[in-house]
């Protein structure tokens, strides 16, 4: 899914945020750019926000003028639904005319428009949620939408780069994540596994990593060995077998990786707040009252930044998966020791001299 370039050039950005702190560029960004959504998901409320708040074009234009975006920099459209946006086709028009790297997330659940909207506009990738078959689908979204998940897949996916979506809650199971790993093999395609967090944005109220945690209507708990309910088939993917296995060393306090993602990665909100990440209720401005560079390479960001790097407080997939990505490869490298005098002590266990290598032969992956 990913190329070798991909992520070099985020090592080289990671470099230049590291040393230039007043003029950092970013990766990501993600923009949500409406509440309106026609899912009815157990794991999101975004949908039951009134009235929905949606961004204007003009503020999204404004948005890309900024320095901090450059032509290397990934656009991220979600919601709610992006397609739903009110103006969805003239941001579209504008990003694949002056931006082309860029990526929508979607539901699905409006399949005849999105396939257009592929089609015409050629997104770099297109993610859509799926978090179960056909009946896990109605249960956790509240709608019944999985055909048309699965029309979409057979009609774009040799037009367009696609990844499943597939979020690990208290309200699906590990067989679920099974059946979404088998349609991603049987279309050959891309899958991407998260796990449910606590998201201001999202509005959730179900308690994220103390809930039973995908094991609905299996005779089991989390706390029975959350590593061993993990399918073999999961190893077949790519960059979610060691995602999962650390979330278990993560939740009992043994994984600590610096958080690296808010230096050249952030999300804005509908309303033009712009978070320091996904999980903490920390705000770092808002584009209404200052543009995206001033917020982004303030000093007073920096100082946020300095004090949340080694924050460790979620297992969001947004933020984690850089943080080991970035570790692992650095290890290919350079010794643990030697990361360490310039990165900070990390470990990825109770094992604190223990390599991402030597960890992973320990669970065959």
């Amino acid at each position: 899914m990913y190329k070798n370039l991909d992520y070099v050039k985020r090592g080289l950005r990671f470099v230049n945020n590291t040393v230039l702190p007043h003029h950092k560029k970013l990766s990501t960004l993600m923009i949500y750019a409406t509440e309106i959504c026609d899912s009815r998901c157990k794991h999101c409320n975004i949908w039951a926000k009134k009235p929905a708040i949606s961004m204007t074009f003009e503020k999204f234009l404004e948005i890309m003028k900024n320095n901090c975006v450059t032509k290397d920099t990934t656009i991220g459209l979600e919601g709610g639904e992006f397609l739903l946006h009110p103006e969805a086709d003239k941001i579209l028009n504008w990003l694949a005319e002056n931006h082309p790297k860029f990526d929508i997330l979607s539901n699905g659940l409006n399949p005849d428009k999105l396939i257009s909207v592929i089609k015409k506009y050629k997104p770099e990738r297109l993610y859509i949620s799926l978090d179960g078959e056909k009946e896990t689908y109605k249960y956790m979204r509240g709608v019944d939408g999985f055909a048309k998940v699965v029309k979409v897949i057979e009609n774009c996916k040799d037009i367009v780069p696609i990844s499943l979506m597939f979020t690990l809650t208290p309200f699906n199971s590990f067989k679920d994540m099974e059946d979404v790993i088998a349609i991603s093999k049987k279309y050959d395609i891309d899958i991407r596994i998260g796990i449910y967090n606590n998201i201001d944005f999202f509005e959730t109220n179900k308690k994220a990593h103390q809930d039973d945690l995908g094991v609905k209507n299996l005779n089991t708990d989390i706390n029975s060995d959350f590593r061993k309910l993990i399918p073999e088939v999961v190893k077949e993917t790519s960059e979610n077998y060691d995602f999962l296995l650390l979330y278990e060393e993560w939740r009992n306090d043994s994984v600590k990786l610096r958080c690296q993602s808010i230096t050249d990665s952030l999300v804005i909100h509908p309303n033009g707040d712009v978070p320091i990440c996904q999980n903490l209720g920390i705000k770092l401005g808002n584009i209404n009252e200052n543009t995206l560079d001033e917020i982004f390479n303030s000093t007073e960001t920096k100082k946020l930044h300095d004090e949340h790097k080694s924050c460790n407080k979620c297992w969001i997939n947004y933020h984690r998966k850089y943080d080991i990505v970035l570790v692992r490869a650095m290890e290919n490298f350079i010794p643990k020791k030697l990361i360490e005098v310039f990165y900070g002590k990390y470990q990825w266990s109770n094992d604190t001299e223990i390599t991402y290598k030597q960890y992973m032969k320990n669970y065959g992956g």
